[in-house]
């Protein structure tokens, strides 16, 4: 599957800028006492963060909720980053090619990279947004760690004891999804794209929206006519009660189906991409189910 991220026209000037700069000869080297993490998304950077606490110094370069990730333009000082990081993560499979073509200016044979996708032990088809599976983040926190344990021996028990209190944080996530799944398991809801089929599931939601209209929406396409038709008559005739709207892949079609769904009097819930700022994974994740947990409830 060809995704919006994966259309390198949009890099070339970053990546012509670093070769210009001759970047790729720049070490992987971390500032004294800290190891260099670059993130691709800043949920990752926020797990890295947790793991490595003190030890690490994370540079996540989209970090933005309020901006479409799939028109993300890639900087300078991006290229400049993961040019000295000793350890990189992106989540791949399609969501951030854009990180391989900056990795590859400037090679390193000291640079660990983890790719989120490879890692994830869920993964669905055609559905690279791994990170909404809360198995999938407890599966790249445990490669984080046992990858910075190898490059900081030292402090090997310290990122040991940070797993296993992020791994008991995830526990109120796993705790919240049970919860919901006994109230709502089975009820109708329409998702205007994919990313959160990672969370309908284990919640036991039935996600009425044809699948190519969620899929063309995740890669920035036109759905097909009849599914837009099929999700507007879900949404006119009332047949879910919640409509899951990401907010960060906003098109006619969806602000369409937005308006629909407030006309209907149906709850609208927004999720996003990238996590907000000031937040760590595991509360932006149950805030989100909160807010549907809520809506579903009216």
């Amino acid at each position: 599957m060809k995704h919006r991220h994966s259309i390198w026209s949009r890099y070339g000037v970053a990546l012509g800028v670093l070769l210009a700069l001759g970047v790729s000869a720049i070490p992987a080297a971390a500032a004294p006492g800290k190891i260099k993490v670059v993130a691709a998304e800043n949920f990752y950077g926020s797990v890295a963060k947790q793991i490595g606490g003190e030890k690490v110094n994370v540079t996540s370069i989209l970090s933005d909720p309020n901006v479409d990730p799939h028109e993300y333009e890639s900087s300078v000082e991006d290229a400049r980053a993961l040019a000295a990081a000793d350890l990189v993560v992106e989540n791949s499979g399609g969501y951030d090619d854009w990180m391989d073509k900056l990795l590859s200016a400037s090679p390193s044979s000291k640079r660990v990279l983890l790719k989120g996708f490879d890692i994830a032990p869920t993964k669905l088809p055609d559905n690279e947004h791994i990170w909404y599976n809360v198995d999938n983040v407890q599966a790249v926190a445990q490669a984080l760690t046992e990858s910075l344990k190898k490059m900081d021996p030292a402090d090997a028990s310290l990122f040991t004891k940070n797993l296993q209190t992020f791994g008991a944080s995830l526990a109120r996530v796993r705790d919240k999804i049970m919860q919901m799944n006994g109230k709502w398991h089975g009820t109708p809801v329409g998702l205007t794209e994919t990313i959160f089929l990672y969370q309908s599931n284990p919640l036991g939601l039935s996600v009425l929206t044809p699948f190519e209209f969620q899929k063309a929406i995740a890669e920035g396409n036109d759905p097909p006519a009849d599914t837009v038709v099929a999700a507007e008559n879900q949404v006119k005739g009332k047949k879910i009660k919640a409509l899951i709207y990401n907010e960060q892949t906003a098109s006619p079609i969806t602000s369409r189906l937005q308006d629909e769904a407030k006309a209907a009097g149906i709850p609208i819930v927004p999720v996003t991409e990238t996590m907000p700022s000031a937040v760590n994974y595991q509360d932006w994740m149950l805030s989100q189910l909160t807010a549907l947990d809520r809506a579903l409830g009216k």
